[in-house]
């Protein structure tokens, strides 16, 4: 599942590069560009977070490998 978020998160930076070229070109406006590049970070974000959780409860803690040892 921890690979699955992180081509989650690379293909957020690719939509991120894909945002500002979208500006660039002038099919988006500044003001849609910042809308969505701010939801898009939030969605990183929140990706990030759940990131680190499941690391963290994917590995036993030095007292859960001390009690079976």
């Amino acid at each position: 599942m921890g690979e699955d978020i992180q081509i989650a998160m690379g293909s957020g930076a690719e939509l991120s590069y894909h945002l500002l070229l979208s500006k660039d070109l002038g099919i988006l406006g500044p003001a849609e560009v910042m809308g969505l590049a701010s939801d898009l970070a939030e969605e990183m974000t929140m990706l990030s977070a759940l990131s680190g959780r499941l690391k963290s409860t994917a590995q036993p803690s030095i007292l859960e490998l001390r009690a079976k040892g």
